[in-house]
């Protein structure tokens, strides 16, 4: 199902600016002798570190998306350094440039809608042979019928849809037009920072390829950048497998024990504990147990006051505050508990669901839906002198928590609170 909520424009902040920055560069009229050494070398050098580093997260995809890349790019080179150095075109530079300009975006929208699914060297066998059954086949019709494949290339198919504005073969615009759909599509199905580079990787090809023989650096700039996209991506996703909950969407357990080690004198930290989540996990099903995580880490999201949620584990999460006390925290953290315990969800009977969307909709408010809505007690603590570190105020916030919850659970008790009952308890006994 495309949920496009999913969309974030985050997942293109990494790949937007090398874009941008790889056009600028192109068309700059003279670039330094450091930069463009640094440009011809790069492709090289992103195909062995970048393919290497995509190697040991297991990423075959990137792996094959930088090697077509590469040999694009090789070829192209060799027509445009004759280009530069004979001020003439090679004999064979329309044919080459046609067929790289056609099977470019046709092998980069394969590669990068090929997930990775089998063992790891079979799925690399399988990405090898069809590039080189594709290179093969391209070769031997290129050697046999040269100037019939690129006069078939070149030719104006469709002459209703040609622009005077197209600089490109007609079918290249084809085959330009199937990727983008194919990557739409999938970023859609799956919003991802690797996804999001790989249609803007495209984007860049489709500005470079009229430029090849126009910008002296288009080639190598635009490609270089493209290449550092999908590894800058691999990177980006590496970095959310550690750092980030893939259930809630969340930062998890070792992103929170990262920040805990660079907060100030002053902070506050509250523990959020879903109330009865066993016995409504066992009721309705581990499905309904992550939509119910889900709703409560959509909530302490919107914490205002500064805070910022993480998953601590299982049905448990924590509110950080730095820079503030619990004084100035517990109307943000009253607001998120509120906001949680008069959320309503829908519950719908599996069996009972009609397979047609149409009946399904006017249903969902009927009988086949059940409201059911979940709870949460939260213990909050501040830094105090007794209590130096972060973790020891953790504690301090855990045993404030197990107070809420033998209060009756859907409430809020501060370390304060907690040590002021005790002390009340001791001076009755």
């Amino acid at each position: 199902m495309i949920r496009p909520a999913n969309l974030r424009l985050s997942h293109f902040f990494s790949s937007l600016p090398l874009l941008a920055g790889a056009i600028v560069a192109a068309l700059l009229p003279v670039l330094s002798e450091f930069f463009i050494s640094l440009f011809n070398v790069l492709p090289t050098l992103l195909l062995l570190l970048g393919g290497a580093f995509c190697l040991v997260y297991g990423r075959q995809r990137e792996v094959f998306l930088l090697l077509v890349l590469y040999v694009g790019y090789f070829l192209l080179d060799i027509q445009v350094d004759h280009f530069r150095d004979n001020g003439q075109i090679r004999d064979d530079a329309a044919l080459v440039f046609h067929l790289i300009c056609l099977l470019l975006p046709l092998l980069y929208a394969l590669y990068g809608c090929w997930e990775e699914r089998s063992h790891l060297a079979q799925d690399m066998l399988a990405r090898a042979l069809v590039l080189l059954a594709v290179s093969a086949v391209a070769f031997g019709l290129a050697r046999r019928y040269p100037q019939g494949i690129a006069d078939w290339l070149a030719q104006i198919h469709w002459p209703s849809l040609h622009g005077t504005w197209m600089n490109l073969a007609q079918l290249v615009y084809l085959a330009f037009l199937l990727a983008f759909i194919a990557l739409s599509v999938q970023y859609l199905r799956k919003p991802r920072p690797l996804h999001a580079a790989q249609w803007v990787g495209l984007c860049g090809l489709l500005w470079m390829l009229p430029q090849v023989f126009i910008l002296a650096n288009a080639l190598q700039v635009m490609i270089s950048m493209v290449m550092l996209m999908l590894v800058a991506a691999v990177a980006h996703e590496a970095y959310q497998m550690a750092f980030r909950d893939e259930l809630t969407g969340l930062p998890g357990r070792r992103a929170l024990n990262e920040r805990l080690q660079r907060l100030g004198r002053d902070y506050v930290i509250a523990m959020v504990d879903v109330d009865h989540f066993k016995k409504f996990n066992d009721t309705h099903g581990h499905d309904v147990g992550d939509q119910v995580l889900r709703l409560v880490a959509g909530q302490l999201r919107k914490v205002g006051g500064g805070g910022k949620a993480y998953r601590y584990g299982g049905e448990e999460f924590t509110l950080l505050f730095p820079g503030k006390s619990v004084e100035q925290c517990m109307p943000h953290i009253e607001a998120v508990r509120m906001a949680i315990e008069q959320y309503r969800m829908q519950l719908r009977d599996p069996q009972s669901r009609p397979r047609d969307d149409r009946q399904g909709k006017q249903r969902r408010a009927g009988k086949a839906a059940s409201e059911v809505s979940v709870t949460v007690s939260m213990g909050v603590a501040e830094r105090q002198a007794e209590q130096r570190s972060p973790q020891e105020v953790i504690k301090e916030a855990d045993k404030a928590l197990y107070s809420a919850k033998a209060a009756g659970r859907n409430c809020i008790r501060s370390a304060g609170q907690r040590r002021g009952a005790v002390k009340l308890a001791a001076g009755r006994e």
